[in-house]
């Protein structure tokens, strides 16, 4: 599935915008047939409503898609992908109404609505197609449309069929597409280069553990993004009741929004030297796996107490982060599925990210909002160090307490950072229900906002 504008040359129907405050004012300026025409349907310019406007011959003249007002517009992502979703087949191009401050993303949000996830049994989209408005960057906007496309495949699909072995396929293929180099340490490979952690998580699966490295580019600065890649996690021996497995599947999600950001940079040909590491790993159930109690060495020396094996993500993330360090990127970002703790905090909706760099919080939070791509920074808060600090290890995966589990994973992160400028994700990857623009299922969360800010955090 491609998601993209339809050809300027193409037959189209001017789509004009309205608020409901505009439209006595705009229909005082219309035809006789026209004025009768709109209430006669009783159009009132509500949030979604369309309605095709008849010329002379009984032929559609034009179209109107109702923009609500304003506190309407702040409770959906993309307003006119409502109107887009009801609107008849065909194609349009906007005549008037849309602001110039967002009409990339109402853009992005329109091409979504044509995204359906038909692997497994068909499904439909809107047939409505939109002519990409003057002063619309189209390639930029199909750019993400893609790879939030690519990030809501991987997401969606069950681990039957996306697996370790599946998201490196996955990985591989992007990289071959934009001819990044792509090497992978799998299996026992990983104890033999220094990646215990990631090895310990993975090893009771049937599928290997393994360590997904894409680089691409050769001049600019240093971007490292590490996703979690965790493809199923069943809690370990920890067992997750069967109510907290059901989504599961996307525990990788992470992985899949780096890769999606990673499509953006390359197919906009950003000018940074981009590196991608993915731990893939199953969290199974066996007898050879990781247990309570244990303590393991990461690759950067640093001692860890396994309090819970359902904390796994930090863990394989962090002999990831403990690798990308040794090369001193200009910036490392890591993109996990949500914890629990951030869930309450924030709720589905909200990306939370971790920042020491106030510079680049507010950058983030500027292209966020711009990008439609909500973000909301946390606190790496200093006096919670010392609940990741068990004693009888260097770190604790799971301190006791039920406190500020969001913070003290983004702080037991940091330590395997090092001294890089580093930021962290802890992102849901899922809408719960059916919303303009957002499909029921995988989501991407901070990547639009990451690439819009890139250039102010990194000079571009």
């Amino acid at each position: 599935m491609t998601l993209s504008f339809a050809p300027a040359s193409d037959p189209s129907l001017p789509l004009h915008v309205l608020e409901q405050s505009e439209l006595e004012g705009w229909l005082e300026n219309q035809p006789d047939h026209v004025r009768a025409w709109v209430s006669t349907d009783g159009f009132s310019a509500a949030l979604g409503q369309t309605l095709l406007i008849p010329g002379p011959n009984g032929t559609p003249e034009f179209a109107l898609a109702g923009y609500g007002n304003a506190a309407k517009r702040a409770r959906k992502r993309f307003p006119l992908a409502a109107a887009a979703e009801s609107l008849p087949k065909g194609t349009y191009r906007i005549a008037s109404g849309v602001p110039a401050e967002v009409i990339e993303a109402e853009c992005f949000g329109w091409l979504m609505t044509g995204y359906a996830f038909d692997r497994y049994a068909p499904q439909s989209a809107t047939g409505a197609a939109l002519i990409a408005p003057k002063g619309v960057d189209a390639k930029r906007v199909e750019i993400m449309a893609n790879a939030e496309a690519l990030i809501r495949d991987l997401v969606n699909t069950p681990a039957s069929d996306m697996g370790p072995a599946q998201l490196q396929q996955a990985a591989e293929a992007l990289a071959q597409e934009f001819g990044a180099d792509f090497s992978v340490v799998s299996g026992d490979a990983l104890l033999d280069q220094d990646f215990p952690m990631i090895h310990a998580v993975g090893r009771a699966a049937d599928q290997a553990p393994r360590l997904l490295d894409m680089n691409w580019g050769d001049s600019g600065p240093k971007l490292t993004l590490v996703g979690k890649g965790v493809c199923f996690d069943t809690g370990g021996l920890n067992l997750k009741p069967g109510a907290s497995m059901a989504l599961m599947k996307k525990d990788m999600g992470g992985a899949a929004n780096v890769l999606g950001l990673a499509r953006m940079i390359m197919a906009l040909g950003l000018t940074v030297q981009l590196r991608v590491l993915i731990p893939a790993v199953e969290n199974a159930v066996a007898g050879n796996a990781f247990r309570p109690g244990d303590i393991l060495t990461a690759r950067n020396g640093l001692t860890v107490e396994i309090n819970n094996t359902d904390a796994e993500g930090r863990l394989v993330l962090a002999d990831v982060l403990a690798l990308a360090q040794e090369e001193a990127p200009d910036l490392l970002i890591s993109m996990a599925t949500l914890t629990g703790a951030a869930r309450v905090a924030l709720g589905p909706d909200l990306a939370p990210f971790y920042t020491d760099d106030t510079k680049d919080a507010e950058a983030l939070a500027r292209a966020g909002q711009a990008a439609a791509d909500p973000v909301w920074r946390m606190p790496f808060h200093e006096p919670y160090e010392a609940m990741i600090e068990p004693g009888i290890a260097d770190l604790d995966n799971a301190p006791s307490g039920g406190f500020a589990g969001s913070i003290t994973a983004a702080l037991f992160l940091r330590r395997f950072a090092a001294e890089s400028r580093y930021m962290h994700f802890d992102i849901y990857s899922w809408q719960r229900s059916k919303e303009p623009g957002r499909s029921k299922g995988g989501l991407g969360q901070g990547p639009r906002a990451i690439l819009s800010a890139l250039p102010e955090m990194l000079d571009l």
